[in-house]
């Protein structure tokens, strides 16, 4: 099978749009992707509608650029059924007037209900398919445009290229900060530089003069731990009384009082006697 489609659009973003999975799921006509992340974006169950007919497929695609063109291959057996079908396809993008031309050729292999119709159904619904791909991928391209990239321009590194950077690449770096600082010591010697710092009072303020004679004669450790003075200083805690204090003073007062009692009374008693 040979057939060619056009797309208006410029043949190098037209391969970048070939080289993108999840784009081309988008542009395959009757493509139905599996909910599965693993499955990739293209796999899935595909409709062919031919002759009157509804066949569903459950298979997966693969896109492989190789030489300037691009290998489509695929395979997938029937949902309901035992038939099977397989897939080469290659698509050759064309510089042409105006955009792209699409020159595609390949093959299809099937058993079950496909091999049941004419060669001519087949090619039929063989070159629709490939019209409404087209179609639908000069679509997808207005609605999300891809920027293709002039000569001498590098491609952006992909995620994986990046993670690989080593540091010691990049370190040229040095160099910028090192003209950095120059060209701020140029800023300083133009502003006039540090000379203007001998205008300064050589005489202390009158707080660190008075600090000064504070700590003249002080050792270093005396100086760190003393407590500020003047109304910072930290206000004395009030005394207290200690109770063990005034029970063991008031324990012999008692005894004196109580021995003096017993002597007054037996004199007393004596006289009356």
């Amino acid at each position: 099978m040979e057939h060619e489609v056009f797309v208006p659009f410029p043949v190098g973003t037209v391969r970048l749009a070939l080289a993108e999975p999840d784009r081309i799921a988008r542009c395959v006509p009757g493509l139905q992707q599996d909910a599965e992340e693993t499955a990739g974006p293209l796999a899935g169950r595909l409709r062919l509608r031919i002759g009157g007919s509804t066949i569903t497929y459950r298979g997966a695609l693969r896109i492989v650029e190789r030489a300037g063109a691009f290998e489509v291959e695929g395979e997938g057996t029937e949902a309901r059924g035992s038939g099977s079908v397989k897939l080469a396809l290659t698509l050759v993008p064309k510089a042409v007037t105006g955009g792209t031309e699409l020159v595609c050729s390949g093959t299809v292999r099937s058993e079950g209900r496909l091999a049941e119709f004419d060669e001519q159904a087949a090619l039929t619904v063989a070159r629709r398919m490939l019209d409404r791909f087209a179609a639908a991928l000069a679509a997808g391209l207005e609605a999300s445009p891809i920027v293709a990239l002039t000569e001498g321009e590098a491609p952006l590194p992909t995620e994986a290229e990046a993670e690989d950077v080593d540091v010691d690449d990049i370190g040229d770096l040095d160099d910028v900060d090192a003209v950095e600082a120059v060209e701020d010591l140029e800023a300083v010697d133009e502003t006039g530089g540090f000379g203007d710092l001998g205008d300064l009072d050589d005489e202390p303020p009158a707080e660190a003069a008075h600090a000064r004679r504070t700590m003249i004669g002080r050792s270093t450790e005396e100086v760190d731990h003393a407590p500020p003075r003047g109304r910072y200083a930290p206000v004395p805690a009030p005394e207290t009384i200690s109770t063990s204090v005034a029970l063991r003073w008031a324990a012999p007062a008692a005894a004196v009082v109580l021995a003096s009692a017993v002597v007054v009374g037996r004199r007393v008693l004596r006289r009356r006697r």
